[in-house]
């Protein structure tokens, strides 16, 4: 008789693992070679399941991208980092810094911020199928293939979203 799964087994089986290729197709699409895809779903779910740990996780999907866009991010700096310990090693500290500015980072943000609103507000269904192609990366026929849906629905859902969270933007602070 095959051993009994546990409690937190069951949850990661139900709630982590089945959108842990999707995450993985969305960290090699946004990140490339810059990240080690492997240790940044390691690193996101040794941290989803610490946070499991001190409350229930409403949305699981939702975290698993959160944090691993975060693991990632963090990796890519610490990266960085190094390279810039490097440089200052060996005295080159010529470089000017042509990074954002703070305003920018903060009118960026604000951005997403109202974007990620309006997206809350698109109907389930369109919010899918918006999510899914422009957060994703996922192609319309894969969307269509994923949801049982056809590819002129996939086409019209994300022209609604598109508009729609445009409309919302406008309103709500991006002119």
């Amino acid at each position: 008789m095959p051993p009994e799964f546990s409690e937190q087994a069951h949850w990661y089986a139900e709630h982590i693992e089945p959108h842990e290729p999707l995450i993985r197709h969305w960290l090699k699409s946004r990140y490339g070679t810059q990240c080690d895809v492997d240790d940044v779903i390691q690193d996101s779910l040794l941290k989803i399941f610490k946070a499991r740990k001190k409350a229930e996780l409403k949305s699981p999907k939702a975290f698993f991208f959160a944090v691993a866009r975060n693991v990632a991010v963090d990796s890519m700096r610490k990266s960085k980092v190094a390279i810039m310990d490097s440089i200052l090693d060996e005295e080159a500290l010529g470089i000017l810094d042509e990074g954002e500015s703070v305003d920018e980072i903060v009118a960026r943000n604000h951005e997403l911020e109202i974007l990620t609103q309006a997206i809350q507000t698109l109907p389930e269904r369109c919010r899918r199928v918006f999510t899914l192609s422009k957060v994703y990366g996922m192609t319309y026929n894969a969307i269509a293939q994923d949801m049982g849906i056809s590819f002129n629905t996939v086409s019209a859902q994300i022209a609604i979203g598109l508009s729609k969270c445009t409309t919302y933007m406008r309103r709500h602070g991006r002119d």
